[in-house]
């Protein structure tokens, strides 16, 4: 049986879109957030819509904005850069693993997609994928549905930010760990997953807790890649 032609039609970015709407409400509260961060952190409105969309980083963006401060310095930039390159490392590897289906579209248009891609649309695109669909407007219209929500979701965010002083208060703290918690749920499929997660969450904890700051990022993700590489299934 032959294989099925990679396309790109409305209809696939139109589903891709569709696809999406579950996670919606997780994706407009984590974005929220941030704008209620950035507006505590004396952003203005245009500064944080900005950051928010050409950034587009999910997580490091919080972890930046841990960093910045109103007086920016060159290690601050530089410290600030390092951050968010380490949180979006894995997207090397996610961006490979879509090579399957993108590989077969022209560069030009598979380099300008990938800046949408994300988590989510990630987890989308694989799941379609294995069920034989050839239509990468799958992923397209999941990654620029999920910019244009999460661009919109700062601005009431943002708004509130001046009401919100202590966002640990409202449970807002919690939403980044349960909304990663959350995405891995579809991904674990059996005892090579246990193992790496634990080793990576194990080695990340002892980071903090030893090291402080960030290298639990940078350790966590590294231990779980090699105990994942090496575990036999």
């Amino acid at each position: 049986m032959s294989e099925k032609p990679v396309t790109l039609t409305l209809d696939g970015c139109v589903r891709g879109a569709r696809l999406c709407l579950p996670i919606m409400p997780g994706t407009i509260a984590f974005g929220a957030v941030f704008g209620t961060v950035c507006a505590q952190k004396g952003l203005s409105l245009l500064e944080t819509v900005l950051i928010n969309s050409l950034v587009f980083a999910g997580a490091s963006q919080f972890v930046a904005m841990e960093l910045y401060q109103a007086q920016l310095t060159f290690g601050i930039v530089v410290a600030m850069i390092g951050v968010v390159a380490a949180v979006n490392m894995r997207m090397l590897l996610i961006g490979a693993s879509l090579r399957p289906w993108l590989g077969h579209v022209p560069g030009r248009q598979t380099y300008p997609a990938l800046y949408f891609l994300t988590d989510i649309n990630w987890l989308i695109s694989l799941r379609e994928y294995d069920r034989g669909e050839r239509d990468w407007g799958i992923y397209l219209g999941s990654g620029l549905f999920v910019w244009v929500i999460w661009s919109c979701a700062v601005v009431p965010g943002y708004l509130a930010g001046s009401q919100v002083t202590d966002p640990a208060k409202w449970g807002l703290d919690v939403i980044l760990p349960a909304y990663f918690v959350a995405l891995l749920v579809p991904l674990w499929k059996g005892r090579r997953q246990t193992l790496s997660w634990f080793a990576a969450g194990a080695v990340a904890l002892a980071s903090w807790y030893f090291l402080g700051g960030y290298w639990g990022i940078l350790t966590g993700a590294v231990t779980g890649a090699l105990v994942g590489a090496y575990v036999d299934e």
